[in-house]
């Protein structure tokens, strides 16, 4: 039985990895049969369980946001349940893809050059040492603003149906 200092370690890390851990980080740390319940406006192959999905969410996102960091802030755990408050920050460098439910090429946002910080907690279920299930809130539309993605400009606006253009060609 793991203690919630335990469990509240495994869950901070379990956050901690996605900016920079290595796929041996995350077979170590992410049970086979984890869910991550965020995946729905992923890339398809992030909509995979265990590590293998985690770890396709982490370089998505690493390959936007240059320098992607989480700052924890309170760590609570309840049993085998932890809640992270946390703030989120990184440059946007790259094309970042949100996908329909289906798996298709939704919305794409050329980069901006801009940098971030958000908040967001975190909510994992932690089972024999390893994050087994994932749920967050994000503060999606204080990123947006912060990213210039909104209000959009014409100009940013032609560029994302470009972007668009190029993802789903690329995705074909």
């Amino acid at each position: 039985m793991h203690t919630e200092t335990d469990v509240g370690a495994i869950a901070v890390r379990g956050i901690q990895i996605m900016a920079d851990g290595d796929r041996a980080d995350f077979d170590a740390l992410i049970h086979p049969d984890a869910v991550n319940r965020e995946d729905e406006i992923e890339p398809p192959d992030c909509r995979v369980g265990g590590p293998a999905g985690y770890y396709a969410t982490a370089l998505w996102l690493r390959t936007a946001f240059e320098g992607l960091a989480y700052e924890i802030h309170h760590v609570v755990a309840d049993g085998n349940l932890v809640a992270i408050d946390s703030t989120m920050s990184g440059r946007h460098v790259a094309p970042f893809a949100v996908y329909t439910p289906a798996g298709q090429v939704d919305t794409v946002f050329p980069p901006t050059g801009k940098t971030f910080a958000i908040t967001q907690s975190h909510w994992l279920r932690i089972e024999d040492g390893k994050v087994v299930e994932h749920w967050a809130n994000r503060d999606d539309l204080g990123q947006a603003k912060q990213l210039g993605w909104v209000p959009p400009t014409p100009a940013y606006l032609f560029r994302m149906a470009r972007a668009k253009s190029r993802a789903k060609r690329a995705a074909a």
